[in-house]
């Protein structure tokens, strides 16, 4: 019998409640673990990264952390009263602002009145400043203030996805926690648990397309999902053919038989194959960006290709090209056998050129056929 599924949105239903729960994060969550454990708290926090990658998600677990009433373990208990406050969103004491929309001096003038005031009912007062980078120059100089004067009941908690444009006096004072993009095979073993909790099945390769369109970002692979399991009806097998429908994904074969034609200069029947792939409804940009993955994709084999029984290549297989399937990878390698980095390099920047234009262009598949055009004189010259 198949579970209902919740009309809660996946990210927001499956938001990790512990540290133990959050991917991809270890070296943040296993030092913010031990600073608790040992109560070396710092008064400031700067959670840096890429979106989606859990910044938001931590810094709320370290707010429930830090005033939790249980003291067996540094993980939240979620059971306790402070726990259940926060959990369920009526703690008055963490405070979430949005730097975007509330980035002036009088915005953070009114959280310094806040401060002065010692928590309501929990241990900390816990600050969360979202998109930190945000602040105006003004509003910037006031939360540098309030850093350095901090009473011992405060915890700032700020997030960015880009602490370059903060101020370095405010990055000094902060703790600093990097978050990296999520690695595709530990994204593709969470939405596998989502995928059986909602008790669903999918068809092979359509979570890798999930992980490919995410880009290394979970809460955008769990809202892919969602958008998913709201366009397949319920009890039936998510497949292949209806998620690159929805979401307008390639086939890899496609783009692998566009490069192939374009490798054994054949340029005339690679327009042909990009044109039937136009009137079949695929936008220039989306095949664009899937040239650009699969070059890519190409370059790695081909660097790897030399060494690749060795522990720390397969490594970066499992990384770099995760989503391929063995029959994939086995295709690129014959694909790069009898040309150069040099020459893969050189295709890599005539699409990249080409991709610039098509936003600029009238005609926005001409500067692909220009890009066809360029690599076929290339790849002539390096046969001579």
């Amino acid at each position: 019998m198949k579970k209902k599924m919740s009309n809660l949105v996946l990210y927001r239903k499956y938001r990790p409640q512990k540290f133990s729960e959050v991917v991809g994060q270890d070296h943040v969550t296993t030092t913010l673990l031990n600073a608790i454990k040992t109560g070396k708290i710092a008064h400031a926090y700067l959670f840096t990264g890429p979106k989606g990658c859990g910044k938001t998600t931590v810094a709320r677990l370290l707010a429930k952390a830090v005033n939790c009433e249980k003291k067996e373990s540094p993980e939240p208990c979620n059971k306790c009263f402070s726990c259940a406050e926060i959990i369920n969103g009526r703690a008055m004491d963490i405070i979430e602002i949005d730097a975007a929309s509330h980035r002036g001096i009088d915005e953070i003038r009114d959280l310094r009145e806040g401060i002065r005031f010692g928590p309501a009912k929990l241990k900390y007062k816990v600050f969360i400043l979202d998109e930190a980078h945000q602040l105006t120059s003004g509003a910037a100089n006031a939360l540098l203030k309030m850093l350095e004067e901090a009473p011992s009941h405060v915890i700032f908690i700020l997030a960015t996805t880009e602490p370059q444009k903060m101020i370095p006096t405010i990055i000094s004072r902060c703790q600093r926690f990097d978050f990296r993009k999520i690695e595709g095979g530990k994204m593709k073993e969470r939405l596998k648990k989502i995928i059986k909790n909602e008790g669903v099945s999918v068809e092979e390769g359509v979570l890798s397309m999930v992980v490919t369109v995410a880009g290394g970002s979970l809460r955008d692979a769990e809202s892919v999902l969602s958008q998913i399991l709201s366009f397949v009806p319920q009890g039936n097998v998510i497949k292949k053919e209806d998620v690159k429908s929805l979401l307008g994904v390639i086939e890899k074969s496609l783009i692998g038989d566009f490069l192939d034609l374009l490798l054994k200069d054949k340029a005339i029947e690679a327009l042909k194959l990009m044109d039937s792939a136009f009137e079949q409804g695929i936008g220039v940009e989306t095949f664009y960006e899937n040239i650009v993955y699969y070059l890519r994709e190409m370059m790695v084999v081909k660097i790897i290709s030399t060494d690749k029984e060795s522990k720390q290549v397969q490594s970066v297989i499992k990384s770099l090209l995760v989503g391929l399937t063995k029959e994939d990878i086995e295709r690129i390698e014959e694909q790069v056998k009898d040309i150069s980095a040099e020459d893969i390099k050189k295709m890599i920047n005539s699409f990249f050129e080409a991709g610039e234009r098509i936003k600029y262009s009238p005609l926005p598949r001409l500067p692909l056929e220009v890009a066809v055009a360029e690599i076929t004189e290339i790849l002539r010259k390096e046969e001579k």
